[in-house]
């Protein structure tokens, strides 16, 4: 009879080890069994039950109130559905297709936001991780002070950098755009450019910070022997940290992209305020300006600018948490 273990099967001192870990995690005597006994207890079940079903009831109460009529929405509230029942999807028909001058016709706007957060994401996400690589892997002179200064830029508020920026792509990026449309036609003349690096720069900081923390994680053997192999940084970085780091990627992506999606500011000061520029979020702030009293087209075209956001967090979620954990303790 062959005494021979399988070879994915962890024997003799691996196999202690792992069972030790195990025992460590649920000890009430260790920090990580204090806190794992803490977020499983009967009272943090009940706590988050509750904090959901409070954060879900606004979301509900709007996503009900675009569906109902006009007249129901002036006079009463969407909690007195079961006494005041009805339901219409004329709405959403007005918000999205109708070709009234006097509807919200939000299309355009959703494409706009759309072109703005899918860039605004990339472009941080692309630099971040290569800066966090470089940050965490490469030695070179004052690595250390410069990440601290990196790090130190997430404290600078963002409206100090509005107008310098502004007065930048006016004099610079603004007049090379047009050129570059002159030149190469199918390149768009709309005024994308200052907004997608409005937003990669206030981005940034945060990103490199939260990459470098999941990267430098990354076990140092790793990378030693596809140094031994003679892979270079660009190989070691497309091959081995990219697919390690989709947990923390995607964790920034998520924030990065409601961000986007939801801002007003720097949209409106860098995209110029033209229709064909403008966000979603810019669209919603007219109607409460101007159209106020039209309730039922507010909380229709509201809800609409939730729905992708949710889809980009539900699809992303898994690698929401170990993302975000990555990095934030040792041992």
């Amino acid at each position: 009879m062959s005494s021979v273990a399988p070879a994915d099967l962890p024997v003799g001192k691996d196999l202690g080890s792992l069972e030790a870990a195990e025992r460590a995690e649920y000890d009430p005597s260790t920090k990580a069994g204090r806190v794992k006994k803490r977020l499983t207890s009967r009272t943090a079940t009940v706590v988050s039950l509750v904090i959901a079903v409070l954060w879900t009831i606004p979301t509900f109460g709007l996503f009900l109130s675009s569906f109902r009529p006009a007249e129901l929405i002036r006079t009463t509230g969407w909690w007195t559905y079961f006494q005041n029942p009805g339901l219409t999807l004329e709405n959403y028909s007005s918000v999205l297709l109708s070709t009234s001058s006097s509807s919200p016709q939000l299309g355009a706007y959703i494409v706009n936001s759309i072109a703005i957060a899918l860039l605004g994401t990339l472009i941080p996400l692309v630099f971040a991780a290569m800066a966090a690589y470089a940050f965490a892997w490469i030695r070179f002179k004052w690595v250390n002070w410069l990440f601290i200064f990196v790090f130190a830029l997430q404290i600078v508020p963002l409206q100090m950098a509005l107008v310098p920026l502004l007065q930048i792509f006016s004099t610079w990026l603004r007049p090379m755009q047009v050129w570059l449309h002159d030149v190469v036609p199918i390149i768009p003349e709309q005024n994308y450019a200052p907004v997608w690096l409005a937003h990669a720069m206030f981005g940034l900081p945060l990103a490199i910070f939260l990459l470098h923390n999941f990267i430098s994680e990354i076990p140092s053997d790793v990378i030693e022997a596809a140094r031994v192999d003679g892979a270079t940084h660009g190989q070691i970085f497309f091959r081995i940290v990219l697919p390690l780091a989709t947990p923390a990627l995607a964790s920034f992506a998520i924030f990065q992209f409601i961000w986007v999606w939801n801002d007003l500011l720097v949209a409106l000061i860098f995209s110029g305020g033209t229709q064909d520029v403008a966000p979603l979020t810019q669209r919603l702030a007219e109607l409460v300006g101007t159209r106020g009293q039209d309730w039922q087209l507010l909380t229709a075209s509201a809800f609409i600018s939730i729905v992708i956001p949710l889809i980009v967090f539900f699809s992303l979620q898994r690698y929401f948490v170990r993302g975000l954990l990555a990095g934030s303790s040792k041992g």
